[in-house]
């Protein structure tokens, strides 16, 4: 096949692919503040690079799956995301040169529990291209809260106890894909979830050294419950989801008066959203701001959580930092 004419075929997809969003957007998408479009990556020129010749296309929604899935492909796949670093995938829109890079995928990884609320339209728009769900088998936490009550908290990853399931959920998708590679995908999962109870046991021993009255997170949105409930902290945020864009006055009171009554030190906020109002919460509270955790997305490879590790640990070190003034 021609370069030439592997441009024109690319040109095609597109168009379909534009016209498809456009009827997207049309049936109910709404516009994102915090949303950066994906570009083309490798996944359409794979045909094109001996390195790649034979190997399977994973693509995952977000970085953090991502970077999850690399660890048990190791070399035998080619593993991208849709959003790229630093982007919000809550509220997401997919773009036209994502319906090609899924429509040339062998398998999308998702998260479920209500993260990807694009995606079931999505998937109807490609054809005989597998999807796995990598929440599957976690019991999910419910929000509970306001038009959020009976909906799941999507954000399971956040522990790394239940990241040890995504991981056997992404070493399974591989092996029922790539049955030729099992071996080292197996190998992989396993080394990788030995790394992931290590991080595990440091959290466990570094939670069990803030005062009990003082462990509390106090973040912008309500990410951490699975990662509060699986190592004894409590949690408070200003909104259930990062798809509200700014807090209300009840919001911003509710949180000041929790940080009050319990002298909470520190309060948090996410790196994908406006920190403006729990800045505020901090002036009223007499508590600090102490910077940003990382959750829906990792950082580029220069930023501070460049990897699921990386982001794990640099959320660590600032909880105790904040919470051991």
């Amino acid at each position: 096949m021609s370069i030439v004419f592997r441009q024109h075929l690319y040109v095609q997809k597109l168009a379909i692919a534009t016209g498809i969003v456009f009827g997207l957007c049309l049936s109910g998408c709404s516009p994102s503040e915090n949303v950066s479009e994906s570009p083309v990556q490798e996944i359409g020129d794979t045909a094109q690079n001996p390195n790649t010749k034979n190997k399977k296309v994973i693509l995952t929604t977000f970085t953090v799956l991502a970077d999850m899935a690399r660890n048990v492909a190791g070399d035998k796949a080619i593993v991208e995301s849709l959003t790229k670093p630093g982007a919000e995938i809550h509220g997401y829109e997919p773009t036209p040169s994502d319906i090609v890079k899924a429509q040339d995928a062998d398998l999308i990884l998702d998260n479920g529990l209500g993260l990807e609320r694009w995606a079931q339209k999505f998937y109807g728009n490609l054809k005989d291209v597998p999807h796995v769900t990598l929440s599957e088998g976690i019991t999910p936490i419910d929000i509970g809260e306001d038009a959020y009550a009976g909906k799941p908290n999507p954000h399971a990853w956040m522990s790394p106890k239940i990241a040890l399931k995504y991981v056997e959920n992404i070493r399974q998708a591989l092996v029922n894909l790539d049955p030729a590679n099992a071996e080292t995908y197996n190998a992989n999962a396993q080394t990788y979830s030995e790394q992931i109870k290590k991080v595990d046991q440091k959290l466990q021993k570094t939670v069990a050294e803030i005062p009990e009255n003082k462990r509390y997170m106090v973040t912008c949105e309500g990410a951490f419950s699975y990662l509060a409930k699986d190592y004894g902290l409590k949690e408070e945020y200003l909104w259930a989801v990062n798809s509200e864009t700014q807090a209300t006055p009840q919001q911003v009171k509710k949180v000041i008066n929790t940080v009050r009554e319990n002298q909470i030190p520190t309060v948090f906020c996410e790196s994908t959203v406006s920190a403006n109002a729990q800045k505020q919460v901090a002036k009223e509270s007499n508590a600090k701001f102490g910077g940003v955790f990382y959750v829906d997305s990792l950082t580029d490879a220069d930023g501070v959580a460049p990897t699921y590790f990386k982001l794990l640990e640099y959320n660590i070190n600032t909880l105790v930092n904040g919470l051991k003034q």
